[in-house]
């Protein structure tokens, strides 16, 4: 069997409570599964290793951190056999938060993050001129609706 699918519903429910709030202490997650601490321990040191659980994030609202601007940025690229290059230069961009390899009309999809739109135009014009990048389209984000990790379990 594939080490990677070598889970199951304790490693599931796991998951799922610290997706809910990932400061919960295992000795809490281990009354609501019915295992003792030390197996959470165990099975986080697991799913670790098996590159399931790769971190754990703050949920944090930028914008009370002085980020008011939210915006998808759709990269063109001048051919796809630049990007690998492309997200090295944009790792080194810190306002870009996610970036995905896509299909369909973008080469590459990202979010940023700014202060101002005045701080949005200069993280574009950072952007625009990395080597490989031809053009973006920007989308600015004017509210985010959801914002939820999957469900392994109906609650």
């Amino acid at each position: 069997m594939d080490k990677n699918l070598d889970i199951d519903n304790i490693d599931l429910k796991i998951i799922s409570l610290l997706n809910d709030d990932a400061k919960t202490p295992y000795t809490e997650i281990a009354k609501k599964v019915f295992v003792s601490s030390g197996t959470v321990h165990v099975r986080m040191r697991k799913l670790e290793e098996m590159g399931i659980v790769k971190s754990a994030t703050l949920n944090i609202d930028f914008s009370k951190l002085g980020y008011d601007i939210s915006a998808f940025l759709g990269i063109y690229l001048e051919k796809s056999s630049l990007y690998d290059n492309v997200i090295e230069k944009l790792k080194e961009i810190s306002e870009v938060i996610n970036a995905y390899y896509t299909t369909g009309n973008y080469s590459i999809f990202a979010k940023i993050i700014c202060k101002d739109t005045n701080h949005l135009r200069t993280v574009l014009d950072n952007i625009q001129k990395v080597e490989g990048i031809d053009r973006t389209e920007t989308l600015i984000v004017l509210e985010e609706s959801i914002n939820r990790p999957i469900q392994f379990f109906d609650k």
